[in-house]
C-alpha cells in the first residue's frame, strides 16, 4: 500500500497531501508537444509585435501626423504610445499561459493578473489623453479675452482625471471578484452620511463655481473687503478655497462659500486711481491770489502727462474753514499701481507746493488767537 506524504490543510479545512497536489497537476496540466509550440510562438509573437509597433507602426503614424495641420495628433501619439507597448506585452503573456491550458484555479489567478494591469494600463492612458486635451484647452483658455475659462479648465481637468482612476478602480474590483453593484449600493445607502459629511466642501465648491461664474475677481487682482479687513493680491481660485497674498506677504485662504458672502472692492478693475486733497491757505490771502493759485493748479493738471485727462478734474476754493481758505483738489490718475500712484501723488503736490510760494502765498496750519480787552478785570486765583 502507498504511505501518503503528509502535507498542509486546503480549503475548507481538507488535508492536501503530496500525492493529490501530484494528481492534480497530472490530470488538469498536461502539456503536449503542440500546446508548447504553440505558447512559445505567441511568445515570440508578442515581442515581435511589441517591435514593428514600436519602431514601424508608431514612426508611420507620427510621419502622417505632422502632415495635419492640428498638432492633437501629434500629442495623441505620443500619449498612447508607451501604454500600448505594455497592454500588447501583457496581452501576450496572457495568452501564452492561457494556451498551456491551466487549471481553473491557475486560471482564476491568471485572469485576474491580466485584468489588473491592463485595468492600470487603459486607465493611464485615458490619463495621457485626457492631459493632452486639457493642455490644449489650456492653450485655447489664453488666447481668449476673458479668464473665465484658464480658471474652470483646471477644475474639468481635475475632475476627468479623478474620474478616470475611480472607474479604473471599480474594474480592478469587479474582476478581483467584488460585487461592483453591490459596492455602489452600499454607496447609495450611505450617501446621504458622506454628504451631510462634505457639506461644508459641496458648498465651497459651488461657491468657487459662483466665483468664477460671477467674476467678481480674477486671479492677480488687488481686492479689499472693507467689512471683513481683508486686502492682497488673489492668488489661485481652488475648489475649495481662495488664497490671497496680504501685502505683509503673508497667505489668507478663505472658504470659498463664505467668500462669495463678503463685500468685495476689485482696485485691479478700475482703470484709474483717484486723488482728493484739500490745500489750506492763510486768511491772509487775496482773492486775486486765490484766483490765481486755482487757475495755475488747474492747468497743471490739466497738463501733467501722468493725470487722467478723461475723468472729473475739479479744482475749487470750495470752504472758508475754521484755521484755513481751502482749494479743493480732485483728480484721477492714468494709473492704478500702486507705487506710480504714490509718484504722481507727489510730484503734482510739489508742484503745487511751488505755485504757492511762487505767488508769495503761505500754507495754513491750525492757530487760535486770542484777544484781550483792555479794560477787562485781571484774573483773580484762590489762596
Amino acid at each position: 500500500m502507498r504511505q501518503k506524504n503528509a502535507g498542509s490543510t486546503g480549503p475548507g479545512g481538507k488535508e492536501w497531501t503530496m500525492d493529490t497536489l501530484i494528481n492534480l497537476l497530472e490530470l488538469s496540466w498536461q502539456w503536449s508537444g503542440q500546446e508548447i509550440g504553440i505558447a512559445f510562438a505567441i511568445l515570440l509573437g508578442t515581442f515581435v509585435v511589441k517591435w514593428v509597433f514600436k519602431h514601424l507602426m508608431t514612426r508611420v503614424a507620427k510621419r502622417l501626423a505632422r502632415v495635419t495641420t492640428t498638432h492633437l495628433d501629434d500629442l495623441l501619439i505620443m500619449a498612447v504610445e508607451k501604454p500600448l507597448e505594455w497592454v500588447i506585452l501583457v496581452l501576450g503573456l496572457y495568452l501564452t499561459v492561457y494556451t498551456l491550458r491551466p487549471p481553473e484555479m491557475v486560471m482564476g489567478v491568471l485572469r485576474a493578473g491580466f485584468w489588473v494591469p491592463f485595468s492600470l494600463l487603459t486607465a493611464w492612458m485615458i490619463f495621457r489623453c485626457v492631459n493632452v486635451f486639457t493642455s490644449m484647452l489650456k492653450e485655447w483658455a489664453r488666447k481668449t479675452d476673458t479668464a473665465l475659462d484658464d480658471h474652470l479648465v483646471p477644475l474639468v481637468e481635475r475632475a476627468l482625471q479623478i474620474m478616470v482612476w475611480i472607474l479604473a478602480a471599480l474594474m480592478i474590483l469587479q474582476n478581483l471578484g467584488y460585487s461592483v453593484s453591490g459596492l455602489l449600493a452600499g454607496l447609495g445607502i450611505g450617501g446621504l452620511a458622506v454628504a451631510l459629511a462634505a457639506q461644508k466642501t459641496l458648498a465651497d465648491v459651488f461657491g468657487s463655481i459662483m466665483l468664477l461664474v460671477d467674476r467678481p475677481f480674477v486671479a492677480g487682482d488687488w481686492i479689499v473687503s472693507p467689512d471683513r479687513e481683508i486686502e492682497g493680491v488673489v492668488e489661485s481660485i481652488g475648489f475649495r478655497s481662495t488664497r490671497i497674498r496680504t501685502f505683509e506677504q503673508t497667505l489668507v485662504s478663505i472658504p470659498n462659500n463664505r467668500l462669495a458672502e463678503f463685500v468685495i472692492d476689485n482696485i485691479s478693475s478700475r482703470p484709474y486711481r483717484r486723488v482728493w486733497i484739500t490745500v489750506g491757505l492763510t486768511y491772509d490771502t487775496p482773492s486775486d491770489s486765490m484766483r490765481e493759485a486755482v487757475s495755475r493748479i488747474e492747468k497743471l493738471l490739466r497738463t501733467h502727462p501722468e493725470v487722467s485727462q478723461e475723468s472729473t478734474m475739479l479744482v475749487r476754493f470750495n470752504e472758508i474753514s475754521e484755521n484755513s481758505l481751502d482749494i479743493m483738489v480732485y483728480y484721477f490718475t492714468a494709473t492704478t499701481v500702486w507705487a506710480d500712484y504714490l509718484r504722481i501723488r507727489e510730484d503734482v503736490n510739489l508742484k503745487i507746493m511751488e505755485i504757492v510760494e511762487s505767488l508769495g502765498l503761505e500754507m495754513a496750519f491750525p492757530t487760535r488767537t486770542i484777544h484781550l480787552s483792555p479794560d477787562s478785570e485781571d484774573l483773580e486765583t484762590g489762596d
